[in-house]
């Protein structure tokens, strides 16, 4: 296979020996992502000359004699929702076109400080809202998998990017699914840390008591590497947990399930679900039985409330966070000739650069939270968060770990969806309980489903600050079926891509 194949940790593990150069991986990638952007569009910029300079730097140190980490000098891409001195985070906004940060992002400083090397800025739905990419302000990304299809969302550029081996790692936040979600329909690894356990400093707001940076991979192995990198307490961050991380990297090697308790979630599955993802996941849990797992089916039924307090809750989040965007101090800026006053600027600017979702839900969250509807409409959806937490709390005194398909299908179309909002939130009907709750989840393929080809995925659920438990199950679910995924999965896309 050709270095754009590699696994992190092997490229990791190449630079470190001197068998290839960091630059030769750099320029490698660099190259594949001139060669199949044009199809793709994962990225929304591509900073290919200083990605190369920082591979030249990594590889001085390297030849000086310097220990570095196992990740130095593999490249890596970053949703376009984290700050990056340098270069324009746009959070997929015209609002926001061009800017460029003053600061980094404390995960972004954490990658720069392990070596790693930042190729570029990844194409996402505009300011996190949205299930498919199509809500990007600069286009929709593609799923390599098909084309015509849409490769998951809001993180839809990070998770393209590692389909199409434009990156071997990237970086991507989670407020309803936006990992996890896009991982499933790529055939990817995606991982939601806990609440607190990964630094919201520098990540451009969504919802600030669900939004959660995340590790994207290829292998369950490199998300906990990454994830490892990015981990542990931010004083820049009052939400950070100062508790020590959890060792995910060790977790993710044990790849043995035997003795757990897994808990099947009754209420995430059904009616609804693709026949293809309903049989894979069955196969995936009868697999992990068959390696020493109690299998258990547990009831949680508040999460049948998720879906509805979730977008009363997102958007009034939302509502407050954007109204920052006014055109006073940053950003594009509209009718300021003079004839204006600055409130006609600000509802010109505000007219121009959001785009129709973000507006449905800034238009939404400000009604939930206004005079007379705040205790109906938001205090309700609280309520609803409370009884949610309850129901896991409850789980994991029965089980070690819940799974669920982590979509109710395969990727979907592109346009398929994108003019009926309430179909498009349903993709996140599994994903939203665990940002409702702040534990750990992750998703990992499991497979095509057998009526369209497209990849599937299995979502693992553990308590807050147990993320270890998450990567042990995804590790065991790659080892078990790796000649169902391994080889049918990502050697197919790797055959096609050379």
């Amino acid at each position: 296979m050709s270095l754009i194949h590699e696994s992190a940790e092997t490229l990791g593990a190449l630079i470190a020996s001197g068998d290839v150069s960091s630059r030769e991986v750099t320029q490698a990638h660099v190259d594949h992502i001139a060669a199949v952007e044009p199809d793709i569009h994962s990225y929304l910029y591509v900073d290919a000359e200083r990605a190369l300079a920082q591979a030249k730097a990594v590889d001085s140190r390297l030849a000086a004699g310097e220990k570095l980490g196992p990740l130095a000098g593999v490249p890596i891409a970053v949703k376009d929702v984290f700050t990056y001195v340098g270069a324009p985070t746009t959070c997929g906004s015209r609002i926001l076109e061009g800017w460029m940060p003053p600061y980094n992002a404390t995960v972004v400083d954490r990658i720069l400080g392990a070596g790693m090397v930042i190729l570029g800025k990844t194409n996402m739905d505009e300011f996190a809202m949205g299930s498919s990419t199509e809500n990007s302000a600069f286009g929709p990304t593609h799923n390599p998998w098909d084309l015509a299809r849409i490769p998951g969302g809001s993180g839809g550029g990070s998770a393209a990017a590692l389909a199409g081996f434009e990156a071997p790692l990237s970086l991507g936040s989670d407020t309803g699914g936006s990992i996890r979600q896009p991982a499933a329909v790529t055939g990817t690894v995606g991982v939601k840390p806990t609440y607190g356990g990964t630094s919201r400093y520098g990540l451009v707001a969504m919802a600030s008591s669900l939004d959660q940076p995340g590790p994207c991979a290829r292998t369950v192995t490199d998300a906990a590497l990454l994830h490892a990198v990015i981990a542990g307490y931010d004083p820049h961050d009052s939400t950070s947990i100062p508790a020590p991380a959890p060792d995910v990297v060790g977790a993710a090697r044990v790849r043995d399930v035997a003795g757990m308790r897994i808990g099947v979630v009754k209420e995430l599955g059904g009616e609804g679900y693709d026949p293809g993802v309903k049989q894979r996941f069955q196969e995936t849990v009868e697999a992990l039985a068959l390696a020493g797992a109690e299998i258990v089916e547990v009831s949680c039924p508040h999460f049948d409330l998720a879906l509805g307090a979730y977008y009363l809750i997102m958007p009034s989040e939302a509502s407050s966070n954007l109204a920052r965007f006014d055109a006073m101090r940053y950003g594009l800026r509209v009718g300021d000739d003079g004839n204006n006053s600055a409130e006609q600027v600000m509802r010109l600017t505000r007219r121009a650069g959001f785009g129709q979702e973000v507006k449905r839900r800034i238009i939404l969250g400000t009604y939930a939270l206004s005079s007379g509807y705040y205790d109906e409409y938001y205090g309700s959806a609280q309520k609803a968060r409370t009884l949610i937490i309850a129901d896991f709390t409850a789980a994991f005194e029965k089980v070690d770990v819940l799974v669920s398909p982590t979509t109710p299908t395969t990727a979907f179309k592109l346009g398929e969806r994108i003019n009926d909002p309430l179909a498009m939130y349903k993709a996140d009907l599994c994903t939203i309980p665990s940002n409702m709750a702040g534990n750990a989840s992750g998703s990992f393929p499991v497979g095509l489903a057998p009526e369209d080809g497209l990849p599937v995925g299995f979502q693992v659920m553990a308590p807050p600050m147990r993320d270890d438990l998450v990567y042990r199950v995804g590790g065991a679910v790659e080892s078990t079926l790796e000649d169902v995924w391994g080889h049918t999965m990502l050697a197919q896309l790797a055959k096609e891509t050379r």
